[in-house]
Formats: structure tokens, sequence, C-alpha cells
């Protein structure tokens, strides 16, 4: 298939707000791409490069000028060089880099030559976002929606399932199980303002604590362990001594869902940062383990010895949980339909510097990647995960320093709606942090203001949320705060601006008149 091509594809989904319109147009692309180019195309069309990161930074982009007349650039090929960028590492990678990039926009048209800037600086906008994707591969491979979403979730990714989906139809798709060594997509929650309000959803109900630390999902076979993180990259060689408490376990083959977390010596979280970077970085592990150890806590499992439990229902997962893991390795948890019994519960996991409870129903299943009505989390504040957008120069002793962040929740039609500004709660290491982080995703700047790519996730704190006409959405944060980054979340994790009305909705008659 030519890259061409799939740009007046891309185009033309742009250009409808019409979501069937959109699913028809990626079906019928995905049907005459080739088996060779499904996965490229699904994932180009999402808006992704399958290498996540290429080390290609703004600079980069700008300095690419030359225009083909025709086109020749095949989907493989825009892979391949890609594949090849990312790999580059070491004493002069980044002119290595420039040159293999030089080279592929050489080959492409004006029209392509957008497509791939905009692709890799991740503001391809053209509202294929997963649900419109999902739709689309199972009208292209004729196969029913739900199988399509039960395989992504436990394949963990759209593009291998869109080639087993047209390549092997239905057969293809129930064969995919969840598999031992593969993460499955983890299961997320729901939100609730209060434990009242919690429990209202779901009672009786198990109560664990929310532990301020990184989603793990570790995976057991004999001898050969992985740990993963929510977005499913490999961590493992980050992690020996969460590897060392698996490995210490009576079992030979198991999937856990849990947290790894830093403590200090009266068992407190330390600095969320810290937990962080251990999961973000390979270089000098035993330092960094010494520096900063993890422990990991387990609160559910999806496969042991054997046998899948994903469908069992919660309180039967639990039973077999207790049959091998320590209680020391376990999230703190208590069972209760008591709002009394659960607040104190809830008070006290503040009490020792946790973000808060989820509670389960017993009875739920494990519905992997999927923000399901069977986990609810309530925290203390209100806060979001948000993404951001740019960032302003500071001033006066932050003058140097990238400080000021505009704010985005994510659009569900694609995109993201600005919410406000802040450069509240930075510390002076925040603030060389994100001065580095963000030059290097720059995509422009203008006096006062460096844009960036649209992938760091930022938790912030706030009062309340209040009518605006000053941003898109119509509404804006008050008091925003940066509580810390999330190193471990996308920004397709990132709360949308529909949670952001619901908070609107429930406090807009405390907003100052």
């Amino acid at each position: 298939m030519l890259l061409v091509d799939l740009v007046a594809v891309s185009n033309a989904v742009a250009a409808t707000p019409a979501r069937s319109t959109k699913v028809r147009l990626i079906a019928d692309c995905l049907r005459g791409a080739g088996a060779e180019h499904v996965e490229i195309a699904v994932a180009y069309l999402s808006g992704d490069l399958r290498q996540r990161r290429t080390g290609v930074g703004w600079a980069s982009l700008r300095q690419l000028g030359n225009v083909a007349d025709k086109p020749s650039l095949m989907l493989v090929d825009v892979d391949a060089a890609f594949e090849q960028i990312a790999a580059e590492s070491g004493v002069g990678s980044q002119g290595r880099r420039a040159a293999e990039l030089a080279a592929m926009f050489e080959k492409a048209t004006a029209a392509e030559h957008a497509f791939l800037r905009a692709l890799i600086a991740g503001e391809l906008r053209q509202g294929a976002l997963d649900g419109v994707m999902v739709d689309a591969i199972a009208k292209a491979a004729d196969v029913p929606l739900a199988d399509v979403r039960r395989a992504v979730m436990l394949r963990g990714a759209l593009p291998p399932v869109a080639t087993i989906a047209l390549r092997d139809g239905l057969p293809g798709l129930a064969a995919i199980g969840l598999r031992v060594g593969r993460p499955v997509q983890p299961m997320l929650a729901q939100s609730a303002s209060s434990i009242v309000e919690a429990l209202a959803q779901v009672s009786p109900a198990a109560l664990e604590w929310k532990l301020d630390g990184i989603r793990v999902q570790l995976h057991r076979d004999g001898d050969e362990i992985r740990v993963f993180t929510r977005s499913l990259d490999d961590i493992t060689a980050r992690l020996p001594e969460v590897v060392e408490a698996v490995r210490a376990l009576d079992v030979h083959r198991v999937v856990l869902d849990g947290e790894a977390i830093a403590l200090d010596e009266h068992e407190r979280p330390r600095p969320f940062q810290e937990t962080a970077a251990r999961t973000g970085s390979s270089i000098d592990v035993e330092a960094s383990r010494k520096a900063a150890h993890l422990q990991v806590f387990v609160f559910d499992v999806l496969h042991l010895d054997g046998d899948d439990l994903l469908t069992r229902p919660a309180s039967e997962r639990r039973a077999a949980l207790e049959t091998f893991l320590p209680e020391a390795l376990r999230v703190p948890r208590i069972v209760t339909d008591d709002p009394a019994v659960a607040t104190a519960f809830f008070a006290e996991a503040i009490a020792r510097g946790h973000e808060g409870v989820v509670v389960k129903s017993l009875d739920a299943p494990y519905e992997a990647g999927r923000r399901g009505a069977g986990w609810v989390k309530v925290k203390p504040r209100h806060t979001l995960d948000l993404v951001v957008l740019a960032v302003e120069w500071g001033h006066g002793r932050r003058r140097g320093t990238l400080s000021n962040l505009h704010l985005g929740a994510r659009d569900p039609n694609g995109g993201f709606v600005m919410l406000g500004k802040t450069f509240k709660g930075l510390t002076d290491e925040l603030l060389a942090w994100q001065t580095k982080t963000f030059l290097d995703i720059e995509t422009h700047r203008d006096d006062y203001t460096v844009y960036v790519r649209p992938e760091v996730v930022v938790e912030i704190a706030f009062d309340g949320v209040q009518t605006s006409p000053r941003y898109p959405g119509g509404v804006a944060l008050r008091f925003a705060r940066v509580l810390r980054y999330r190193p471990d979340k996308s920004a397709s994790e990132a709360d949308d601006i529909d949670a952001v009305r619901a908070i609107h909705s429930g406090n807009r008659a405390a907003e100052p008149g």
C-alpha cells in the first residue's frame, strides 16, 4: 500500500464529522491494505507510530524541505525507516537519525510531508480514536464488534488484532486469550466524590487502599518472570526486587495485578517521582534500587496455574489469591457495607499518605481495558490527569525555565480541550525536569510559549470547575496546581472533557457570582 493512499484516507476521515462515515472509510482502507500493511495502517490512522518513540525532535522536522514530485513510499518502507531511526543510539546517533529521516522525506510528496510531520509530532487529528477504529476493524472483517473488543483487551493492542480479524475472521479472534507473558489491558476504576456515593453504587464491597505507586502487571511462567506497566511496557530489567518477590511465591504460572511503591522507614510513600524514576530508566539499576527500593503489593489475580480467572467473580479471585500470596504482599483490604467502617478505613489510608481507596464489587469479573462499574475510586480532593499542550517561559526567579503549563483534557471526538494554565506546585527540581523534557518534544514556539507534542500527563489538584468563556470547552479549573507528573500514563489515559463537565455540574452552585 502506498503511503499517499493512506494519507488520502486520513484526510477524508478528518474532513467528515460523521462517525459512520469515518468507520466506512477506514474499513474500506483496511480491506484493501494487504496483510503486510494492515498493522501499520491501523497504527497510523490512530495517530501512532508503532515505534512509539523515535528520538526525532521539532528541530529535525523543521529542517526537512525537499519534496518528491511522484509518490513512491510504501507503508512497509516507512515503517522500516522509523524502525531504523528508533534503533539508533550512542555517539553520533542524532546525526544518523537526521540523515535517515531526510532520506525518507526526500521520497515524500507535499501531502505525505504534512502527514508524516503530524504523525511524528503526535498532532494527527483525524477523529480515528480507538472506538472508531474498533468499529472499523469489525466492519472490515465482518465480525461481531464485541469479539473485536474482547480480543483487543486480551491482546493489548489494536494493530495485531486487526491483522488477525482480517486474515482469520471470528475463529482467529476467538483463539486470542490471556497468555502468560503477554500483558492485557488493565481494569480501570470509575470515580466517586465520597465513600457514601461509592457504596451507593457498590455494596457490600471490598475496600482497598489506593496506593500512591506505579501500577504493575506481573507474569510468571516457571522461571520466566515479566513486569509490565499499565501502558503495557516491559520494565522487567528495571525492577529486580519486584522480580525477586514474584519468584519467591509458591506458584508456577500466574498473572497478578498490583502496585510497586517506594516506602520510607515508617512505611509511608516516598515522593511519587522516586517511584516513577525507577520505572523510567534502565541506567545503573542497582544504584537506583539502593536509592529507592520498591515494594510490590498485589490486589488481583488473573491466571493461576493453568486456570484463567478473568471471568470469575472478584470474591473467587480473592480467595485464589490468598492461597499463595503472603499477607505482607497484599494491598490492605476490608469487606463492609457500613459507611462508618468504610469511612474510617478511607481515613486510615489517607493518614498513611496514600491516595484514597478503591471500592470493589465482590461479584464483578476482571473487565480488562474497561473503566467498569465494579471498581469505584475515592480520593479526598478533586484531581484530574491532564495533558500538557504547551509551556510558557518563566519570569523573575524562574527566568530561563519553562514554567506555566497549558492544560488539556481529552476530547472524546479527538484532540484536547484546554482548561487553563498553572505554574503552582512546581519545585525547582520539577522546573528543571520539565524544561528539559518539553524542549525535547517541542513542535513549535512563539515569543513566550513552547508548544509540545501532547503526550506528557500531569496530575492536577484543583478546587472546582467554573464556567469560562475564555476556553473552548466553556469551563476552566479553579486554583489548579501540580501534584506530580504521571510517566506511567499515556495521553490516551488522561481524563476527558466529559469528566470535567460532570464535576462542573456538581459544583456549579459554588461558583462565584
